[in-house]
């Protein structure tokens, strides 16, 4: 029976010993800014690159995608009717002027009456003021909106740059996992060859190899995936370097939140129009001017010869019935706003509580992370040095590692979504970047 070579044992464990103890996924500094950009080599095919851009900051990206979003050219439709309605009540007259010329000739051909008159729309008492109130009204309602869909926008752009963050964490932490336990199979492949463990160790370390590459190029998908909706929704492939936001802590909803605004200006249209429409009432008093001209082609005796002019007003009356229709239907539309303002105020109350729930327990839950991390760290040397004298097997190892990558990824993660969930209060609070 040949004697078992104690120094070339010793030298294999004394190197493992070495090499496993700088094997650990190395503990990063989860308090920096996430690294959403830098860019990677691709495992398949499909690729989404995104660019820094130092000139970015998240407020630019917000005015940058809002130019290109859908709503900018509704929101410039609202500027314009705005602009229409105030250039109305600058207006002389209620409404479009009207000529008329009439002419009529005798039978004989001796006789020619010529008529022409203008007729001009009036103002109703008060209603000047309430188209120029109404004017008003709607040149707020506008740039509420705006500043209701800036908000809007700068929640997806938020979310999208967080999913980024995270997702671009779970990738590194996957590539850092690959990266380790190709190390491993190095080693325990070199310890099978010298004998020191079994051929089953190395099969086992393969496989957890290979699981460790297919959860890298699923993290990789996503990570495509997030900065695909990145680019979707800013149309652009550039991204601020640093976006993290500084908690604006308000103990309740305000009523100048941007979506409240937007709600209460557009209802404060709809009284304007209402009042508007209630000043029309039976319809515009028109004032007539005109003249007739009575001559004929040659002396007749049945004719003035006369030139004559002439002015009268006309009076609309008992329109009521007509116009109540009008105005119920705004009343309507006033009463749904009332209604959706309402509603949104729940809401907002709603979710500007989760918001502060979620920060809270997140908070409290990095604290636990972080622990866990240094706890996890701690064991893994430990079995890994009693892994290198042979006193565990591989899968205890395997185990052990497999607890210690998870608590360094919950605590990267925990960084991330804290900071983003920072955001997210801020989201849901109204505060504009």
């Amino acid at each position: 029976m040949t004697a078992p070579n104690f120094h070339g044992s010793r030298r294999v464990i004394v190197t493992l010993c070495a090499s496993l103890l700088s094997f650990a996924a190395p503990a990063e500094d989860i308090d920096r800014p996430p690294e959403v950009l830098p860019d990677v080599k691709s495992i398949v095919g499909h690729h989404d690159p995104i660019e820094v851009d130092a000139s970015l900051n998240l407020a630019k990206v917000i005015d940058l995608t809002l130019e290109k979003f859908p709503d900018s050219a509704w929101l410039s439709a609202q500027e314009a009717e705005a602009a229409t309605i105030l250039e109305r009540s600058k207006s002389w007259t209620s409404g479009a002027s009207r000529a008329g010329l009439r002419f009529q000739e005798a039978t004989s051909g001796t006789l020619h009456y010529v008529d022409a008159a203008v007729q001009v729309p009036l103002w109703n008492f008060g209603q000047r003021d309430a188209e120029r109130s109404l004017a008003d009204r709607a040149q707020a309602s506008a740039t509420s909106q705006s500043q209701a869909t800036r908000l809007r926008v700068a929640g997806l752009v938020r979310s999208a740059l967080w999913d980024m963050a995270l997702q671009k964490v779970r990738y590194d932490q996957a590539q850092a996992e690959v990266s380790n336990y190709e190390q491993l199979f190095a080693k325990i492949q070199r310890r099978v060859e010298l004998g020191d463990l079994p051929r089953a160790d190395e099969l086992l370390a393969q496989t957890e190899l290979l699981q460790k590459r297919a959860a890298l190029t699923l993290a990789e998908a996503e990570m495509m995936h997030a900065r695909k909706r990145y680019a979707s929704i800013t149309q652009t492939t550039k991204a601020p370097a640093e976006f993290k936001e500084k908690l604006i802590d308000l103990d309740e909803i305000q009523k100048t939140h941007p979506a409240l605004a937007a709600l209460n200006s557009q209802l404060e249209r709809k009284r304007a129009e209402i009042e508007s429409l209630k000043l029309v009432g039976s319809g515009q008093t028109d004032l007539t001017v005109g003249v007739n001209s009575d001559r004929p082609s040659q002396n007749d005796p049945r004719s003035n010869n006369t030139e004559s002019f002439n002015i009268g007003v006309t009076i609309p009356f008992g329109g009521k019935a007509h116009i109540q229709p009008h105005i119920a239907a705004v009343q309507v539309e006033a009463a749904k706003l009332q209604s959706d303002y309402q509603q949104l105020y729940r809401d907002l109350e709603l979710a500007h509580h989760e918001a502060e729930h979620n920060l809270e327990v997140n908070k409290e839950e990095l604290k636990i992370a972080e622990e866990m991390k240094k706890v996890a760290e701690e064991h893994m040397q430990m079995m890994e040095l009693s892994f290198s004298i042979g006193e565990i097997d591989l899968m205890d190892l395997l185990k052990v590692k497999a607890r210690t990558l998870q608590a360094i990824l919950n605590a990267k993660e925990r960084s991330v979504i804290l900071q983003r969930d920072i955001a997210f209060y801020n989201q849901a609070v109204g505060v504009m970047p």
